[in-house]
């Protein structure tokens, strides 16, 4: 009897010492896998990963039947055409210059056409405003011929003669002068010119300037 409780001893003791080892978790001395322990108590198996590829989905082929479009015809657009530039008026010719007195003289001067209504402004014989229009003395009132200087410049002038203003006046001989008038009507003796033209006159002649009427 003693024989025995000994013999179940020993073999209790062996087990014991056989689930300690350093075994557990790894090889078995046989080399076969060893079930990993599980906090919860039960043994749970490791399976190896699947060397296999996932298999990949087929990339879809697009459906021969679908249409393709087919491309927009545009019109071409028309081509603008180039503005045409304005012709540069031609410079003043100093040869349809009537006057070889005011073209002779040094500076500024000023010709007065009578008989073809027109007068220029000139610098040392070159044509530097005109022709413009402008309206003499009428009949019994005529604008003296010959050549003359400024003698004086009055902005605001007032005829006290006549009772008329005479805007941008320019005299060259008493009473004579030229300045803003009505280019319909005929003067007393002075040479009407328009608002733009006298202002330019007015601002352009200075006292002592040459000034030539021709017939």
């Amino acid at each position: 009897m003693k024989k025995f409780l000994v013999g179940v001893t020993a073999l209790a003791t062996a087990l014991v010492l056989t689930a300690c080892s350093g075994n557990a978790g790894g090889s078995a001395p046989g080399g076969g896998a060893v079930a990993q322990g599980d906090p919860a108590g039960g043994p749970t198996t490791t399976s190896a990963p699947s060397s296999t590829p996932a298999t990949s989905s087929p990339t879809p082929t697009p459906s021969s039947s679908s249409s393709t479009p087919k491309p927009t015809s545009s019109k071409p657009k028309p081509t603008p055409k180039p503005t045409p530039k304005p012709a540069p008026k031609p410079a003043a010719n100093a040869a349809d210059v009537p006057c070889k007195a005011a073209l002779a003289s040094p500076g500024v001067s000023a010709c007065v056409d009578l008989s073809a209504l027109k007068t220029w402004l000139l610098q040392d014989g070159k044509v530097i405003y005109g022709p413009v229009k402008q309206l003499p003395g009428k009949k019994g009132h005529a604008t003296p011929t010959g050549v003359f200087h400024v003698s004086a410049k009055v902005k605001n002038y007032h005829s006290k003669a006549f009772d008329a203003p005479m805007p941008n006046s320019v005299f060259f001989l008493p009473g004579i002068a030229f300045h803003t008038g009505s280019l319909s009507v005929y003067s007393h003796g002075c040479i009407h010119l328009s608002a733009a033209a006298s202002q330019k006159y007015f601002t352009t002649l200075q006292n002592g300037d040459v000034v030539q009427v021709v017939a």
